[in-house]
């Protein structure tokens, strides 16, 4: 069994905010799924299904963000689930906006959220995806602020293109588990182009030594045989 939490903060006033990005996620995948958000428990909205053959449990806490743990840690001890079959999807201000990271453990970097996960768990060894919300572009502009904002249209349009793969990267994790999942969702392409980039010189720069080495065996072996002089 596994449970995917997205944090965010209830209300309608709250619904399009950076902040309620992990809300979201988990929205569309229950919308693709077809499940529907008709159960209430441990102060969460749940909706819930099978995928394969894993009983699945999408969970949004109705707690504010900054006691998302308490939802959680009531969830974790009612279905009896490990720390690692539970997977928290939220927003990551050190992240470019539209990147998604997954995490297997960690620390909870500042986010509130995930700190009162952490406590009411006693543990940090859970699953995580993050999803990119960048940091403020004005100086003056609060952390707080820019979390609970209503990002820009260009911005919108990088965080709905995360939400979608973070859906794939939620059903991924699901099927698939936690190894394959990460190495999926945190390749970079860009980066993956570079280091190619950068095998094909090392590649070039090898090849081009051993040319030269031949050349100058070839090189030196032509010198030997004109000093050994003609047979008699």
């Amino acid at each position: 069994m596994k449970l995917v939490v997205g944090l965010g903060n209830p209300g309608s006033a709250y619904e399009r905010t950076r902040h309620n990005v992990g809300f979201r996620v988990v929205d569309k995948l229950a919308a693709k799924l077809g499940w529907k958000w008709t159960e209430r428990r441990s102060r969460a909205v749940l909706a819930s299904g099978t995928l394969g053959s894993e009983k699945v449990v999408l969970v949004k806490p109705l707690t504010f963000m900054n006691l998302s743990g308490e939802a959680v840690g009531e969830l974790v001890r009612w279905y009896k689930v490990q720390p690692d079959d539970v997977l928290i999807v939220y927003d990551e201000l050190d992240l470019p906006v539209g990147k998604i990271r997954l995490r297997s453990k960690g620390s909870a970097a500042g986010h509130n959220g995930l700190d009162d996960i952490i406590a009411h768990l006693h543990t940090n060894a859970f699953p995580r995806l993050r999803i990119g919300i960048g940091h403020p572009t004005h100086s003056r502009m609060s952390g707080k602020d820019h979390v609970l904002g209503i990002p820009p249209l260009d911005e919108r349009v990088l965080l709905e293109t995360a939400e979608a793969r973070a859906v794939e990267a939620v059903e991924m994790w699901i099927s698939q588990g936690i190894t394959a999942t990460m190495n999926a969702v945190n390749a970079d392409p860009e980066e993956e182009q570079k280091a190619a980039e950068k095998r094909a010189r090392q590649k070039e720069r090898q090849e081009q030594a051993r040319l030269r080495r031949e050349a100058l065996q070839k090189e030196q072996a032509e010198e030997a045989e004109q000093a050994e002089g003609p047979l008699s």
